[in-house]
């Protein structure tokens, strides 16, 4: 296997956590939601345009922040959480760059 092959097969695995994260449909219309209210939301403005209780938005929440998708600033007492996918964008966009590379190679 050559080197190549071998750093791909490797961009895909640091990959996997983040298409992980995608495949969740709650976590997508979060996302979605924070794209559209680029200034932040706390968790109870984001419950109240996702049908889910109040921890699991703080669950899906942690886990987009774990991820690198969100961050969130303290105003007040309160949580405000903010889009933030250049870090995940960019790795998933080198990955696909890398198997475009790849597959089209030298003609």
């Amino acid at each position: 296997m050559s080197q190549q092959t071998e750093d791909i097969l490797q961009q895909f695995k640091d990959c996997i956590p983040l298409l992980e994260v995608l495949t969740d449909e709650n976590r997508q219309a979060i996302i979605m939601l924070l794209a559209q209210n680029k200034s932040g939301l706390n968790v109870n403005t984001i419950t109240s345009h996702i049908n889910l209780s109040r921890p699991a938005i703080s669950h899906h929440l942690k886990v987009l922040k774990q991820s690198g998708f969100i961050k969130s600033a303290k105003k007040g007492v309160e949580n405000y959480y903010v889009l933030t996918v250049r870090k995940p964008l960019e790795q998933l966009k080198s990955l696909i760059t890398a198997i475009e590379d790849e597959c089209t190679g030298p003609q």
